[in-house]
């Protein structure tokens, strides 16, 4: 049985400003990436996220960012390795410590936007992300864009890594992600979501911008947790690969 683990971004709420349909989001997907504050998020929103994440038994990972909240993380920033080092730490410590209230424990991290797409390209930075990982627990597991530099640099340097493709992005003929500055960059009609999951899921492979079929391992599928639509399309991609014969399940879970 082919298995794979479905990912979303949560816990984006701020302040009297509320993101997503969190709560129903927990019951389709096997791993959540949990905001730190950086992009969105604040210690009540992350405080709950852990417990309902805890609840139903979902994998709990950091979603850590440049500090951008004005921009949702999705603006790119200039930082040193060492600035990405230190706020990298600075993130996973302050999920650490609500997990470690509510009994539970961080599965794994994932960079957020701008951030994602710099360390995808830029071996450096890659580099200053796994090493905060590593001095902060090795057995944290690193989600990545398949063979971007990041995937790289933490199986370089031993640790799990988790290949992450998009059911909800457009993809350029390099494996990059479209912009998403760029029209038709997200997809937001379920169906096609779907079948671009199933694709990669089954065959490994997706259809490119320019029309070409490129190769995409993955482990991982990301859906977004911010988008008007993120509920639905959660629910028909969860339906289509449960009818697919696809088994959801976290990275590690038996």
């Amino acid at each position: 049985m082919t298995r794979i683990d479905l990912n979303c971004d949560l816990g984006e709420s701020f302040g009297a400003w509320q993101m997503g349909e969190d709560s129903a989001l927990l019951d389709v997907v096997s791993s959540a990436n949990l905001a730190c504050g950086f992009h969105a998020g604040d210690f009540m929103t992350m405080q709950r996220t852990v417990a309902a994440a805890t609840e139903r038994g979902v994998a709990i990972g950091a979603h850590v960012a440049l500090p951008d909240l004005q921009g949702f993380g999705r603006r790119e920033m200039r930082v040193t390795p060492a600035e990405v080092h230190a706020m990298t730490l600075y993130q996973l410590g302050a999920l650490h410590g609500f997990a470690r209230a509510a009994g539970a424990r961080l599965s794994h991290v994932k960079p957020h936007g701008a951030l994602y797409n710099m360390a995808a390209r830029d071996r450096a930075l890659a580099d200053a992300i796994v090493a905060a990982i590593c001095s902060f627990d090795p057995r944290l597991r690193l989600f990545g864009l398949s063979g971007s530099a990041l995937v790289d640099a933490g199986a370089g340097q031993g640790l799990t890594v988790v290949a992450e493709a998009f059911a909800d992005r457009r993809y350029r003929a390099d494996g990059t992600l479209q912009p998403r500055g760029e029209a038709g960059a997200v997809i937001d009609d379920a169906e096609l979501a779907t079948a671009q999951a199933l694709r990669i899921a089954l065959d490994g492979a997706v259809t490119a911008t320019d029309g070409s079929t490129i190769a995409v391992h993955a482990d991982t599928l990301c859906l977004h947790g911010d988008g008007v639509h993120a509920l639905r399309l959660a629910r028909g991609l969860r339906a289509g690969l449960d009818a697919a014969g696809v088994r959801i399940a976290a990275p590690g879970e038996a």
